[in-house]
């Protein structure tokens, strides 16, 4: 009986204190070295919270704001952002509250319609009255929020494997974050492990494993370790509600173009089929043998296909 005390007591203080020891926020001076197209980075204050975000291309430019996916950061657009720039366009990718290097109140609003009012937030500050909102999963849930709820500020929109309904919840580290208590203490564990986070990025790429190198599972992995981040993240998921997407589809009068990976294993490409027939007049792109991300397994197509889309006469 001791000594299974004793392993309990081991593990308890190890337990704690990996808790302890996490930073409380990702430093970008720190992690500048890692983070890409760091040259490109500004920030501003929206609402009191410190936004990070990268720009290029010409501020007079047709504008497109690129929104990154749950637990995710301007990241996951580092092999398209420059291309969009050379193709013609002021290119804005934003780490949305709580996530990259963007600020991670204790009391923000880690809900759709939260970051939504943060991307319209950065357009004020920005100095934009109107742009093309490009969003991946939870950030398209988010892109659509703001074509229903801020329909002068956007011009059209790119959803690609939007989140569109709660179903992501069901997934067994969903339904851990989730979980009050348990998940509070065991979430950050998970979030915060390297070796957990690079078998997630494996999954989402499909059959094209070899877009994924080290630097990349560096730069993710970095800002998930710091505690504000894990916060955001459970929060997020404490207040994930994207059954209005579905729902209110049909109401989007943005020109919208939908991109879905024939292989998404994360929001099926059945979800992507029903969202073009809801909403009117979308076309509906399938990038064969793809994963959940195309921008990242297939940026050269990607750009060609949004660039199009973005310059032609409706």
């Amino acid at each position: 009986m001791k000594k299974r005390y004793w392993i309990a007591g081991a593990v308890t203080l190890g337990v704690a204190a990996k808790l302890l020891l996490r930073p409380r926020d990702a430093d970008w001076n720190r992690n500048r070295h890692i983070i890409f197209h760091s040259d490109h980075s500004r920030f501003v204050e929206v609402d009191g919270v410190r936004v990070h975000y990268q720009e290029a291309g010409d501020p007079k430019a047709p504008a497109l704001v690129l929104i990154h996916g749950f637990a995710s950061s301007t990241l996951v657009w580092s092999k398209v952002f420059l291309r969009l720039a050379e193709a013609g366009f002021h290119v804005i990718a934003v780490d949305m509250l709580g996530f990259g290097y963007s600020g991670k109140p204790r009391n923000g609003e880690y809900t759709i319609a939260g970051q939504a009012g943060l991307v319209m937030g950065l357009l004020d500050s920005l100095n934009l009255k109107r742009a093309t909102l490009v969003g991946s999963s939870y950030g398209g849930a988010v892109a659509a929020t703001c074509a229903l709820d801020y329909p002068r500020r956007v011009e059209r929109l790119v959803l690609i494997g939007t989140v569109n309904n709660n179903r992501p919840l069901d997934y067994k580290l969903m339904r851990v974050f989730g979980s009050p208590v348990f998940g509070d203490v065991v979430s950050p564990l998970l979030i915060g492990s390297r070796r957990l986070l690079r078998r997630r990025m494996k999954r989402v790429y499909d059959r094209h494993e070899w877009v994924l190198d080290e630097r990349r599972v560096d730069a993710r992995h970095l800002p998930l370790r710091a505690s504000g981040t894990q916060r955001a993240i459970v929060r997020t998921v404490r207040g994930w509600d994207a059954e209005r997407i579905s729902r209110e589809a049909h109401l989007i009068s943005q020109p919208t173009l939908l991109l879905w990976g024939e292989n998404d294993c994360e929001i099926p490409l059945a979800d992507g089929e029903r969202l073009h027939e809801l909403i009117p007049g979308s076309r509906l792109i399938v990038f064969l043998n793809c994963g959940h991300i195309p921008h990242e397994e297939y940026p050269e197509e990607f750009t060609g296909v949004v660039a199009d889309f973005v310059t032609q006469i409706l």
